[in-house]
């Protein structure tokens, strides 16, 4: 299968800092660097990078050109990135601390700028041969999940960022859920992860459910399979891209039709190395860096 990935594509301005900025508090960074970004076009890279035919769709700015060209370079199809002559691309603000944890401000940008015309239009040249994955930093991601769900097309959601209306979100057609442990609490109203991934379980009974628990790991579970897959051991420097690189990885394994076992491992591999580097899209591996 061929994956589509309608995401957000951000430049990532990314502070090293001694620590994450506290209310009314003033620090200084030690270190300033501009990267590629979004999570949109991170997960479209990873996959990409894991071997699999990835296109884009989403929007950005006169100022975010450079965000296609970087896509294009990954042999990812960017025919159908808009350009909008009046908006500023998608920017996130990303403070990262001495051991490595980071905190986002996000701008949306032009991000928020797709209609459902847009939508319409890139969804008609899909069809069933196609996964489609999706994150919640773009507008209209209801109606995508349905208008793809509807054409044919396989759909992977991560729900980040995490806000409550996603539970209104026609989440019963996904085929696949990938979500972290905020962002599951947010949704299940469970903190333990098995409590969370019972919970989840009864909501999405036909969804393939995967839940990423950082250094320790990930747990899946589908139609009464269950799995548990830790996470390999590694001096973190920057998280910045880790869950993306794993959804990329998984979602690439799975259209390539690896177990689901087998996604899972590559993913958390794939992630390990990836918070070894710093920033997003550069920090992402190949393929053949998973050994």
């Amino acid at each position: 299968m061929n994956i589509l990935c309608y995401g957000s594509l951000n430049i990532d301005c990314v502070y090293k800092v001694p620590h994450i900025v506290r209310p009314g508090e003033t620090i200084s960074s030690c270190e300033y660097s501009e990267f590629p970004g979004g999570k949109g076009a991170n997960q479209a890279v990873a996959a990409a990078r894991a071997g699999a035919v990835v296109f884009h769709a989403g929007k950005i700015g006169r100022d975010g050109i450079f965000l296609r060209d970087t896509l294009a370079k990954e042999d990812i199809d960017t025919a159908n990135v808009a350009i909008d002559q009046a908006i500023h691309t998608g920017r996130a603000i990303i403070q990262v601390e001495a051991a490595a944890e980071n905190a986002i401000v996000l701008f949306p940008g032009t991000n928020q700028a797709i209609s459902r015309e847009d939508i319409d239009t890139v969804l008609a040249k899909f069809g069933k041969d196609t996964m489609l994955i999706l994150q919640n930093e773009i507008s209209h991601v209801p109606y995508l999940i349905e208008k793809a769900k509807n054409s044919g097309l396989k759909v992977c959601f991560n729900p980040a960022p995490f806000n409550p209306e996603i539970k209104e979100y026609p989440l019963r057609m996904l085929d696949i859920i990938v979500l972290n442990e905020t962002e599951a609490e947010g949704l299940s109203g469970e903190s333990d992860p098995e409590k969370i991934m019972l919970k989840l379980s009864k909501l999405l009974p036909e969804t393939e459910i995967v839940l990423t628990l950082g250094a320790k790991g990930a747990l899946y579970s589908y139609l009464g399979q269950s799995l548990f897959v830790p996470a390999e051991k590694v001096r973190a420097v920057d998280t910045t891209a880790a869950g993306d690189t794993f959804i990329g990885y998984f979602i690439a394994g799975k259209t390539a039709g690896l177990s689901a076992e087998q996604s899972l491992k590559n993913a958390c591999r794939a992630a390990a190395i990836a918070v070894t580097r710093p920033g997003a899209i550069p920090s992402i591996p190949f393929v053949s860096e998973l050994g």
